[in-house]
């Protein structure tokens, strides 16, 4: 085929020629070996490298010691999470109770003792009672009392537990905005256009602390656990006093600083609006003595820090000094914070610690568990070992060595 044969370079003159070279040039640009790594035996993947074999004389004593190394190991850590002493009362339906009436026991199914070296059987069992408080921002006070049947070594700590909160979620998780808490003035817009939104401006103000996060900042606030009728006191009621300072991590507070905005650019979130509790402002803007100041109040600091599961609870009073008696003792509780809206749960945790920390067997029984699986699975393949033992290298179990069926 004459008519398809291609022209030389000398055939189709100087200027072809020249377009020849110029292709040549690009053809050698694009050579693959013009980004060839270095010669060496990181990057040409020559390390030397080390593969052990797995023989029943390696893999049988290795499973028998990490077996015997994981099983005390989480038996230690499963008996000192043991003798953390804990208490839950679940206080979620106190506010529904007949205002004034007597004091009711509270149902079994509310409260939860995990006592070191204590049964539920020889105390009395919690009680509580909803009475008119003219102070309280709901008119009202929940009051709780327990049983604390054997003294509770400091540290004591109270938290709060909720159920059905999901702060994991992406967006309430990323609704805030660092800068702010930081004390920097960030505009109106500044905070619709950013993570905030939609709860970063209000009517063209911009709202501090802006976010669904702190919109929704935990309000309930607990009473120094009051020791009832003390036998040890001239007194008829002790008060067991707890401390609200360091209940955060010390670098959390690096991340608050006040606010240097004027008052009247900033308008609280909405659910801070009217609210007479803690972190309400009941006329429902700031003034130049009212503005919220993150970096002096650590309640808020602890629920800024989100928790990874529904349930959760978070630190709200500590005692590192002193033992907490044996006794009856009451709590006075403000109810503020609505759970029905999510379908959750509320109560209050007076825990101790241990060097492990607080009560959690799961570490522990994790531990064990694994120990057990390792063991058995030692002496499965010890006895299959003894039973039926294998050549190394034996090759007749091989496919291409089996007669055909």
């Amino acid at each position: 085929m004459p008519l398809l044969r291609r022209k030389k370079v000398s055939d189709a003159g100087p200027a072809a020629g020249a377009s020849g070279s110029d292709a040549g040039s690009i053809k050698e640009k694009k050579s693959p070996f013009a980004k060839k790594p270095s010669n060496t035996a990181f990057k040409q993947q020559r390390l030397k490298a080390w593969q052990p074999i797995l023989t029943p004389r390696t893999v049988l004593p290795t499973l028998f010691l990490l077996g015997l190394v994981f099983a005390p190991i989480g038996a230690i850590l499963y008996y000192y999470s043991q003798t953390v002493s804990e208490l839950t009362i679940d206080y979620t339906g106190c506010s529904s109770l007949t205002r004034d009436a007597a004091v009711q026991a509270i149902p079994s199914d509310k409260v939860s003792y995990q006592l070191h070296g204590t049964t539920t059987s020889n105390f009395q069992a919690p009680q509580w009672q909803y009475v008119t408080n003219a102070s309280a921002p709901n008119g009202a006070t929940c009051h709780v009392f327990f049983a604390i049947p054997e003294d509770l070594e400091a540290s004591v700590f109270l938290y709060y537990k909720l159920t059905n909160f999901y702060q994991n979620h992406r967006r309430y998780i990323k609704s805030l905005d660092s800068q702010q808490l930081l004390g920097q003035n960030r505009s109106a817009s500044d905070l619709n256009d950013g993570e905030c939104k939609p709860l970063g401006e209000q009517n063209g103000l911009a709202i501090y602390p802006c976010g669904l996060i702190a919109n929704s900042v935990f309000n309930d606030t607990f009473s120094d656990p009051i020791l009832l009728n003390s036998a040890s006191s001239s007194e008829t009621n002790v008060t067991y006093v707890m401390s609200e300072n360091g209940i955060v991590w010390p670098g959390e507070k690096l991340k608050y600083k006040p606010t240097t905005m004027p008052a009247n650019l900033l308008v609280p979130p909405p659910y801070w609006q009217g609210a007479t509790g803690p972190f309400g402002v009941p006329s429902g803007r700031y003034s130049v003595d009212n503005v919220f100041d993150p970096s002096a109040n650590e309640h808020f600091m602890v629920w800024m820090r989100v928790s990874g599961l529904p349930t959760f609870r978070k630190l709200y009073k500590r005692n590192d000094n002193d033992t907490m008696v044996s006794g009856f003792y009451r709590i006075d509780i403000d109810d503020n914070y609505p759970v029905s809206m999510f379908g959750g749960t509320k109560s209050i945790v007076l825990s101790t610690v241990s060097w492990v920390g607080g009560r959690n067997p799961f570490l522990g029984l994790a531990y064990i568990v694994v120990a057990g699986i390792l063991l058995v699975f030692a002496l499965v393949f010890t006895a299959h070992h003894l039973i039926r033992p294998r050549k190394l290298g034996d090759m007749a179990l091989l496919s291409w060595n089996q007669e055909e069926r």
